[in-house]
């Protein structure tokens, strides 16, 4: 039964936005664990949708179109198609396997993504982005962000435009029952999936909070979190694979070897 449910009676906090969290959620139940939903970052639509419908209106005009998370895909083509049908010629591209099942939900398919690493770098490593020269891209993207993929893609020749599709907020939770199952040995690991999320849950958990975070198991899908989460202060950080898969992966791995040890 140990082997069956391999992390059988174990506390890990889940912090994907609500209503993200399902997958990951769903996998630690299925392995004996008790998932902590405790969400560090909330999305919303953008307070002026104009920018967005105005692109809706020239989409033609673009060859690629390139969307950095599954909100992307979400917020901008649940605006979109709702007003008309996605041109035959626009080439999609993003950074993930669940931003690329997010587009294939909404008939969007032939997507140009990564398949080993799941970000920005990955994406422009990929052959289909090295000539673009005089190509017109799209990104869709939440409310700032990283710089990286627009300003290679304008340094290989290519037109950038930038629509803000969502924003991030950091959500008003209450870190209470995380404290107490911390203060009562009961809290096991936490996972973290972006570098904001990272810094809203450091701010979120509060002085006591933080002195509990940094001692705990931390999972983390990407070098760039788990750079962060040291600058923290932090002392156990464990890189796992991208995605859900490579967080589940990860604790796996983890508390296997603890077994051994213990």
């Amino acid at each position: 039964m140990a082997e069956a449910r391999p992390l059988e009676g174990r506390n890990i906090v889940v912090t994907r936005p609500a209503g993200q969290a399902t997958h990951l959620a769903d996998a630690l139940i299925e392995r004996g664990a008790k998932p902590i939903l405790f969400p560090v970052l909330a999305i919303f639509d953008v307070d002026d949708p104009a920018p967005l419908q105005e692109i809706a209106i020239r989409l033609d005009e673009f060859d690629w179109a390139c969307f950095v998370s599954p909100n992307a895909v979400e917020k901008a083509l649940g605006a979109i198609l709702v007003r008309r049908d996605w041109p035959a010629g626009l080439r999609a591209a993003t950074v993930g396997k669940s931003s690329e099942m997010a587009l294939a939900k909404f008939g969007v398919e032939d997507v140009v993504a990564p398949q080993g690493k799941f970000d920005s770098e990955a994406l422009l490593d990929l052959p289909d982005l090295q000539d673009v020269a005089g190509k017109r891209v799209v990104i869709f993207r939440g409310d700032g962000g990283r710089e990286l993929l627009g300003d290679t893609l304008k340094q290989r020749g290519a037109e950038v435009e930038y629509v803000a599709c969502y924003r991030r907020d950091r959500p008003a939770l209450d870190p209470a029952p995380l404290i107490k199952l911390w203060g009562d040995g009961r809290l096991d690991a936490v996972t973290v999936t972006s570098s904001e999320g990272l810094r809203n849950l450091v701010d979120m958990v509060g002085k006591l909070g933080q002195t509990w975070l940094k001692k705990t198991p931390l999972f983390v899908p990407h070098q760039r979190i788990a750079g962060l989460a040291r600058a923290l202060g932090c002392h156990e950080v464990n890189l796992t694979g991208p995605g859900d898969d490579g967080l589940i992966a990860g604790l796996l791995e983890y508390y296997r070897d603890h077994a051994r040890v213990a």
